[in-house]
């Protein structure tokens, strides 16, 4: 059931957050359908609607849902107010560099970030996997290599940042308020998914592989020893 519900939800994520927007933005931003400024306040809609109920389903603010509904609304706004698109590409980056620093801050207090990302207590037996490493004196080894895993983490949100800047630079390049400037937005939401979300993704499962691997090396025991039913 678990795995069904997180499949729903990934699909379910990219309907709303890529295909629906990007769709809207290209096809429907022309005087003769919604118009460049309706199709971006339809558009953007989808997300905000879809994050708020997500918030609501989960019953607790999930600080990546806010900061995604605030990305949303930065979009709008400076769709709206008509401002220098470059805006736009500032905005791109702002947000994967955000989470890049917390999670490179968090690193330094006790409740490091990438121990939730990666070690999550949904899926592994925190107090076994801690009582084992413990046993083999291993705990501070896998905590230095979870700072590594973290420095990983950062990295993959820094190069979001980086690509998100990039792309939005070369794609949108027409002023607010007008069919071209609409359709570049789809055109940069379309791309965002091959050109940003899939390296991320490889740095993550990096991460995550890493993780595993220090796991069974510093445990002695295969990974499914510690995987919940």
């Amino acid at each position: 059931m678990t795995t069904k519900t997180k499949k729903n939800n990934f699909f379910s994520n990219i309907i709303f957050n890529i295909i629906l927007p990007a769709i809207i933005l290209s096809r429907f931003s022309t005087a003769d359908t919604l118009g460049p400024v309706w199709a971006v306040v339809v558009a953007l809609a989808f997300p905000i609607l879809f994050g708020l109920w997500e918030l609501k389903q989960s019953g607790k603010v999930n600080f990546f849902s806010v900061l995604g509904i605030i990305s949303v609304l930065l979009t709008g706004g400076i769709s709206l107010l008509k401002l220098d698109p470059s805006y736009i590409a500032i905005k791109e980056a702002m947000v994967p560099a955000i989470i890049g620093v917390i999670v490179l801050i968090s690193q330094y207090t006790p409740y490091p970030l990438i121990r939730k990302l990666l070690i999550n207590p949904d899926i592994l037996d925190t107090e076994k996997l801690a009582s084992v490493l413990e046993q083999h004196n291993n705990t501070a080894v896998f905590n230095a290599k979870m700072r590594l895993a973290g420095f990983i983490v950062a990295c993959a949100f820094f190069l979001s940042a980086t690509l998100n800047y990039f792309l939005a630079k070369a794609i949108v390049v027409s002023p607010a308020g007008t069919t071209a400037y609409a359709e570049e937005l789809g055109r940069m939401t379309w791309l965002s998914y091959p050109v940003i979300v899939l390296p991320t993704m490889v740095m993550l499962i990096g991460a995550i592989i890493f993780t595993f691997m220090q796991i069974g090396k510093l445990t002695k025991q295969s990974i499914d020893e510690f995987i919940l039913p």
